[in-house]
């Protein structure tokens, strides 16, 4: 004999539903249901790749294409505090320094 649930009926308000609403839904559920056989678990996102933390809390990092310009920017000041630590000088503080 299948068992229904008062949620299964159940209709939100258009504008969302509410703590309440929540509520009754949980206290209404029967912590003792057998789920159904063609029941689809929830992993809270539409993608399935691995990561610690969902889509809907932390997506993944858009890749964007920089220009050559941004490029040069970069090699420009990595080989600037290499340049500046080969001298043995420190710029921890933000100023030029001796080490």
């Amino acid at each position: 004999m299948k068992q229904t649930s008062s949620y299964s009926t159940f209709e939100p308000s258009p504008s969302g539903i509410s703590d309440d609403e929540l509520t009754a839904l949980a206290l209404a559920a029967d912590p003792h249901a057998t789920l159904d056989l063609d029941a689809v678990p929830w992993n809270g996102a539409a993608n399935s790749y691995d990561s610690p933390l969902p889509e809907w809390y932390m997506p993944r990092a858009m890749a964007v294409r920089h220009g050559r310009a941004t490029r040069v920017t970069i090699i420009v000041i990595i080989a600037g505090f290499l340049l500046i630590d080969a001298f043995g000088l420190c710029v921890t503080s933000g100023f030029v320094s001796l080490a």
